[in-house]
């Protein structure tokens, strides 16, 4: 992308890499995002994009890698380019660190399905195995050689410390020795120059034999290597030098093996530094409530409810209410879009906003608009802003903006966007006007997209008799004579300096003769303007009313269908219950019938117990009357029934598919589920009807998606009254599926979320164990339930 320094200056993209470097982990990824520049490549950018989405939808889950631990290995490895190179210790425990965090990392990311571009890249992290391992034997948490280093140097170090200790216990004997107590200026052992001495009064220097080694200050004492250790600390000397000679040694082969895989780690640290870019990024687009609009072939600019993200920065917390969202557009057959209105009032900010989000987007970065927003990204992007006036060039403000513009025609095509603000401003207004249509003109012959503000009269009304160009004005609040920082387009916006000047409290006076100065014509062409812009903001307002209304007129006939419904379920439950009575009784009436039959064909009967049973059998009859089915004797039972055919089952009154029908019985789908039903439950209709292919295949795939789901609860960012209703509706209808395991994602924020689940878990029947899944699978943040069967 073709975009200067300067630009990037003007748009303020470098104090949104810095907020970007802010949520990084990683001092590499620090830097990378430091250094972020926009793309030209558009299928680097579709990827970075389909990254950060990637990236975005783990953090939504809760989920994200550590990068902590990387370290910026650049410079330790081009020491390590020259061979015999030696890398000291502490820097090979950066790069013991980084290699950990890139083993960490590749696991992190195996077996995550959702996040292929991520996990390829992960996968892509060489774990250095055999550096690793020799690394952690010999680096220590301090940056120091450990013992294990080599077998030879742990030696030297038992040796060092046994010897110390014999010298040491050799010359604390000597200091409590009666012989020599009065020679000792203190009963202490030191060192001096690397070797173990004792303090003597300078007058008893003579009592002690030994070597003088040094003397204090004041004179007063002398310390004193007696000849019982000078042997000792002779071998002491020589242990140290061979300990010194085995580090180096040491050192020399490890910086050997960073410098066989100084490539390997070169690309290690690209990548992991691109994948902390990358949740960075995403951390920063979940602050300012960032999306990723569609990206058109088409030169078009649609960005709704667009917001400038610096402005809603206060002290590294974002606010996405302290700026005002603004619609920017440009359509496709407009090839400028002239922005004009008061002081103050949004003009400039418009133009960075738009500059700004393209530049965010070349970089691989979400913008804050509406998800429906819609971008051509230019290749090419001139900015024309602030004062262009240079001291040293003996540029004036007007000459330095005709130095960027005739940069800007010399470069500009159909793929450039040129931002112009106060366009004509700096020397005469009818002359300044006329050179800005000129090129308004020439930039739209050479198939450029132009947004410009501007005060001039004449480019507004230009803009309204041109083809191709577009007005807007910024809205200014009538009543509170104050701007509301949003855009309306289709009219030009009066510049109201008269009234902004009232505003601000210049002398009432002073105003009112500006007025005369300025001529009434000119004053009612301004308050013109402004009353049209009063009126369009009347007439949006009332279209906004108008839609609200028809809103609110769908959310009622939405309210009516949904009781309605309600009422058709309450009716079929009504219906099923009765039904379920009905057969509980037929069933216990044909229980009785049963009795009465088995007792006569035992034996016979008095006339008495007869006439009782005729009673019985009549009280039976009498019971199941209401109970015949109506019109069911027309109905004939199914005799050749096919997969894929509707049917009614007559006694819960709904529909079912046939899956199969064996023998006198058919296997049915009902709303995902399978039953099987009698032959003589069911009815045909008239006539027969079958499930279309692409229904059997739908209603398939939906109870298996089903199915899937109903193993998992989300939980994250609901609160715990809501999410313990949930929780308790969900065991229930795992219980009922038959289900034996669940999850449960809560995440982790303060936790309290965790333990309300936990505790609720702990009460319900059919659970019969939970804990916290595996960290490859959430950790803490997921609490895995096992349930009894039904």
């Amino acid at each position: 992308m073709v975009c200067s320094e300067v630009a990037l200056q003007r748009l303020e993209y470098p104090a949104l890499t810095r907020l970007l470097a802010g949520q990084t982990q990683s001092e590499p990824g620090r830097k990378k995002a430091s250094e972020l520049r926009p793309m030209s490549d558009q299928t680097r950018i579709d990827t970075v994009l389909d990254q950060l989405d990637e990236a975005a939808a783990l953090l939504s889950d809760g989920e994200s890698p550590a990068f902590g631990g990387a370290c910026d290995l650049k410079s330790v490895l081009a020491k390590a380019q020259a061979a015999g190179s030696l890398i000291a210790a502490d820097e090979l425990m950066k790069i013991l660190d980084s290699l950990l965090v890139y083993d960490s990392c590749r696991s992190w990311f195996r077996g995550r399905e959702n996040s292929p571009l991520l996990c390829g890249q992960a996968e892509r992290l060489e774990p250095l195995s055999e550096l690793r391992r020799r690394l952690q034997d010999s680096i220590g948490s301090r940056g120091e050689l450990l013992d294990s280093a080599s077998f030879e140097l742990g030696d030297i170090r038992y040796q060092i410390r046994q010897l110390r200790s014999r010298i040491k216990q050799q010359l604390e004997q000597l200091l409590a020795s009666e012989q020599y107590a009065a020679c000792f200026q203190e009963r202490l052992v030191t060192m001096r120059n690397g070797r173990y001495v004792v303090p003597v009064k300078s007058d008893h220097r003579g009592q002690l034999k030994g070597y003088v080694l040094d003397e204090s200050a004041s004179g007063q004492t002398l310390y004193v290597e007696p000849a019982q250790v000078f042997d000792s600390n002779n071998r002491l000397q020589q242990l140290l030098r061979d300990e010194q000679r085995e580090e180096r040694r040491i050192l020399l082969q490890l910086s050997d093996l960073v410098r066989r895989d100084r490539g390997v780690l070169t690309v290690n640290q690209e990548l992991t530094a691109q994948l902390d870019l990358r949740f960075a990024s995403a951390r920063l687009a979940r602050a300012y409530q960032g999306v990723r609009p569609e990206l058109v072939a088409v030169t078009t600019v649609e960005l709704k409810q667009a917001r400038h993200p610096l402005l809603m920065e206060k002290g590294g917390q974002f606010d996405p209410d302290s700026a005002v969202a603004v619609d920017i557009l440009l359509p496709e057959h407009c090839h400028a879009l002239v922005i004009s209105g008061p002081n103050t009032g949004g003009k400039s900010v418009a133009l960075k906003t738009l500059g700004l989000q393209l530049l965010m987007l070349r970089s691989g970065l979400r913008v804050p608009c509406h998800p429906d927003s819609r971008l051509h990204l230019f290749a090419h992007v001139h900015v024309d802003i602030g004062d262009e006036q240079s001291i040293e060039q003996s540029l004036s403000t007007f000459s330095g903006h005709l130095v960027r513009i005739r940069q800007i025609l010399e470069e500009a095509d159909a793929e450039t966007l040129v931002l112009l603000d106060e366009a004509g401003s700096g020397t005469d207004p009818a002359e300044g006007a006329a050179l800005v249509q000129a090129v308004l003109d020439q930039l739209g012959r050479q198939g450029a997209k132009t947004l410009l503000t501007t005060h001039l009269g004449q480019l507004k009304h230009f803009a309204d008799s041109q083809p191709g160009i577009e007005n807007a004005a910024v809205e200014f609040d009538p009543v509170t004579l104050t701007p509301t920082y949003k855009l309306r387009y289709g009219i030009p916006g009066a510049s109201s300096a008269l009234t902004t000047a009232r505003r601000m409290g210049l002398p009432a006076q002073v105003v009112d003769r500006a007025i005369e100065y300025l001529g009434h014509e000119e004053y009612d062409q301004s308050h013109l303007l402004a009353r049209l812009n009063q009126r369009q903001q009347e007439l949006d307002r009332e279209l906004e009313l108008a839609r609200r209304a028809r809103i609110d007129a769908q959310g009622a006939q939405q309210l009516r269908k949904a009781q309605l419904q309600e009422l058709k379920s309450r009716k079929k439950e009504i219906l099923r219950k009765a039904t379920q009575q009905a057969e509980q009784l037929i069933a216990e009436t044909e229980g009785r019938l049963k009795q009465l039959r088995k007792k006569r064909s035992s034996g016979p009967v008095t006339p008495a117990e007869a006439v009782g049973d005729r009673q019985q059998l009549a009280q039976a009859r009498e019971t199941l009357e209401p109970y015949k089915p109506k019109g069911r004797k027309s109905a004939a039972v199914p005799t050749q029934l096919e997969a894929g055919e509707y049917v009614r089952i007559v006694s819960l009154g709904i529909e079912a598919q046939v899956e199969k029908v064996a023998g006198s019985k058919a296997e049915l789908l009902v709303n995902g589920k399978r039953m099987r039903q009698p032959l003589t439950a069911l009815e045909q209709f008239s006539p027969r009807r079958f499930a279309t292919q692409r229904e059997r295949q739908g209603q398939l795939s939906r109870s298996v998606t089903e199915r899937q789901a109903s193993m998992k609860l989300m939980l994250v960012g609901k609160r715990v009254e809501d999410a313990i209703v949930l929780l308790e509706r969900f065991v229930d209808d795992a219980r009922l599926g038959n289900l034996r395991q669940i999850e449960i994602v809560h995440g982790a924020g303060g936790g309290a979320l965790r333990r309300a689940v936990r505790e609720q878990l702990a009460r319900e029947q059919g659970v019969t164990a939970f804990y916290a899944a595996p960290i490859e699978q959430g950790g803490d943040n997921v609490t895995i339930v096992e349930l009894s069967g039904r």
